[in-house]
């Protein structure tokens, strides 16, 4: 995986709760059907794969996260989780689906990514996902390039965890592969923030570990405050702190 970002379970369902919610739209783009054998990329701590499996599909969710998946295994433990590399994965039996909500942006390797997809489905078999599109959080990522620059002289671009393609730039790696691409669509979508300026915090203290390896806790905390600050301005709108999101939704079909 090319992301070494340390996860919190606890702090990702209680602080970042709209990251599932956002999902229960996909489930329906996925129309899980009974007894349907389903792959949840990047399950996280569990949610999305009990909706699924309340449908009576038989749902396996994975994780390369640890934390992640012992959390998952707590919260659902009639349910099936693994970790694995979402990026180089294999499975034993092909399944009628593989689904992923808000975890492909994290697995720079895409083209691997987009092969495990296509070797562990059966033909025919559909791929439904989101995950961060061309120009996601840009006014964040900028925020982060110009404090580390200004205050560690550190080019933080190839600190950057994050894969964000274009429609064009994922559809040609999907059809590459063997895919045949029915639906895709980039579209806004600004998303707010719990605790508004300490929220802002909290995203950047669970999504930008990459940026901060090495750094101790009393830096970390600084430069949570000194990218919050410059962010208030141009993120808070009517009271509210809104990320500046931008999705990629994508249904393929393996030929």
């Amino acid at each position: 995986m090319s992301s070494t970002n340390i996860w919190n379970p606890e702090s990702y369902d209680n602080k970042l709760a709209f990251v599932s919610e956002y999902g229960k739209n996909l489930i329906h783009l996925l129309a899980p059907k009974s007894n349907e054998r389903i792959l949840d990329l990047g399950c996280g701590t569990g949610d999305l794969t009990f909706q699924i499996a309340e449908s009576g599909a038989k749902v396996t969710g994975i994780d390369y996260s640890a934390n992640m998946i012992e959390a998952a295994r707590k919260k659902y433990p009639d349910l099936n989780f693994k970790i694995s590399n979402g990026e180089s994965f294999t499975e034993e039996e092909p399944y009628d689906a593989v689904f992923s909500n808000a975890a492909l942006h994290w697995m720079k390797n895409a083209q691997g990514v987009v092969r495990s997809i296509y070797h562990v489905l059966k033909p025919g078999g559909r791929f439904v996902a989101e995950f961060g599109g061309k120009g996601n959080v840009e006014t964040i990522i900028q925020a982060i390039y110009e404090v580390f620059e200004e205050e560690y002289g550190i080019d933080a671009s190839t600190l950057n965890p994050w894969y964000f393609p274009s429609i064009g730039e994922y559809a040609q790696l999907l059809e590459e592969q063997g895919f045949k691409v029915e639906f895709m669509r980039h579209y806004d979508r600004p998303t707010k923030l719990s605790d508004n300026k300490e929220g802002l915090s909290g995203w950047l203290a669970n999504f930008g570990g990459d940026f901060l390896n090495g750094f101790s806790d009393d830096q970390r905390t600084a430069l949570y405050a000194k990218v919050t600050e410059r962010l208030v301005p141009m993120l808070m709108h009517e009271g509210s702190m809104y990320a500046d999101y931008k999705r990629l939704t994508v249904v393929a079909v393996k030929i």
